[in-house]
């Protein structure tokens, strides 16, 4: 098995554009949640999400080229550029049939779906469809297009499993360059479901939190008046390399990827198991794969999505696979700063794990005001505020409605 290095990031969040603002944002345990101004939610039982800031998509590409795509396929775009400039890879001077892109993104064009067939339902007579309906909408478009920009002609395709949607993007990639089926991979997610028929879908499952009071408040995995996620948008992209590749080259290495586990519930469409059986799983073939002992991982960025079930079957899977050991882990939701991207999440959460490794802390999670005794207390959440800590390895959680398991383990680099 050859070894895979991280040489690139993108970071396109709801609290930072960038993936220095995202890293700022974290550090400073800033919420992402506001009431929402993507359509008029005055009539709905949720009226806030966690949206992008100050974000303008002709800064980035031409309005006709934009208008051209959903805004998922968009912030693949733009994240994917930022991790190409800043793994100063030349693809003038790369073998671009080693080279793939594979994303994930759990729903694809929403927006699309929504507004336009919409629009077109309320022609009289035969009802006129826009000619980039299709491409807009399907979730492959995103590799498509960023396989277009580069001209990366390897493998190429989407991931769709829900809220794993994005880890199983990476784990895919991992696996083709340890293989040897690849030497440069793309790879992340994107999601852009702040719409109508999305906030209504998921409120009326009792999903989401309704603290329309607070919104910043309202993603508070752990605490004990947990009600809810709160929706996100955007994307993160990492650039996968091929060690011996990426010295060649005299790149920058922000960490190794060495391990990854995937697994299903077999247990409910969107309850996770309540003794965490898939969790608990995923994350043992995780560290086997990653031939480490458990005590070896310093940091577990959880799924913790702030849902009364999810949160506990996660601490209860995480207790049962690292036993003594979760008492010296930190463990942090970042999803209570971000919100929750959906098929976004898997990849902004392993970036976030790759900045404790790169920058010596780890991100809090925010929004804790009351004990809930079903946790144990000894266990560190790492509420409300960052703390110092250069962790050498970490692991990253993410699971979707339908029982889909992933995790990823990621290391601090040693030659």
């Amino acid at each position: 098995m050859r070894r895979v290095v991280i040489t690139g990031i993108g970071a396109l969040t709801p609290i930072g554009n960038t993936y220095p603002a995202y890293v700022e944002g974290l550090k400073n345990g800033v919420s992402g949640a506001a009431m929402t101004t993507r359509f008029d939610a005055t009539n709905f039982k949720v009226k806030f999400a966690c949206e992008l800031k100050n974000f303008e998509i002709e800064d980035f590409m031409p309005r006709k080229d934009a208008r051209r795509m959903d805004p998922f396929a968009q912030y693949a775009l733009v994240v994917a550029d930022e991790a190409m400039q800043m793994s100063g890879l030349d693809v003038n001077s790369i073998d671009l049939d080693r080279a793939g892109v594979v994303w994930g993104s759990g729903i694809g064009g929403f927006e699309t779906i929504e507004h336009d067939i919409s629009e077109a339902a309320l022609w009289t007579g035969e009802p006129r469809y826009s000619p980039f309906l299709i491409p807009k909408l399907i979730a492959d478009i995103a590799p498509g297009h960023i396989s277009i920009k580069y001209g990366f002609r390897g493998i190429n395709y989407a991931t769709v499993s829900a809220c794993a949607s994005s880890t199983h993007s990476v784990i895919a990639s991992f696996d083709y360059i340890r293989m040897g089926r690849a030497d440069i991979m793309i790879t992340g997610g994107s999601e852009a479901a702040i719409t109508k028929a999305s906030v209504g879908g998921f409120a009326s499952m009792k999903a989401m939190s309704e603290r329309n009071d607070s919104p910043e408040t309202a993603s508070r995995p752990f605490d004990r008046d947990r009600d809810g996620f709160v929706l996100g948008e955007g994307g993160g992209a990492l650039i996968l390399e091929e060690l011996e590749h990426a010295k060649k080259r005299g790149a920058v290495i922000y960490g190794e990827v060495i391990g990854a586990g995937m697994t299903a519930d077999a247990y409910h469409m969107t309850a996770p198991h309540p003794e965490g059986i898939g969790a608990r799983n995923v994350m043992n073939l995780a560290i086997k794969d990653a031939g480490i002992n458990k005590e070896d991982v310093d940091y577990v960025n959880v799924h913790g999505t702030s849902t009364p079930l999810g949160d506990i079957a996660e601490t209860k899977a995480i207790q049962a696979v690292f036993g003594d050991a979760a008492y010296k882990l930190h463990i942090s939701s970042t999803k209570s700063m971000t919100g929750h991207l959906l098929g976004g999440a898997g990849a902004i959460e392993a970036i976030a794990g790759v900045i404790a490794i790169n920058e010596g802390f780890i991100p809090p999670t925010i929004n804790h005001f009351t004990d809930d005794p079903e946790f144990d207390p000894k266990l560190n959440f790492t509420f409300n505020q960052a703390q110092e800590r250069s962790p050498d390895v970490i692991l990253s959680n993410t699971f979707g409605f339908g029982g889909h398991n992933a995790s990823i383990i990621i290391k601090r680099f040693i030659e």
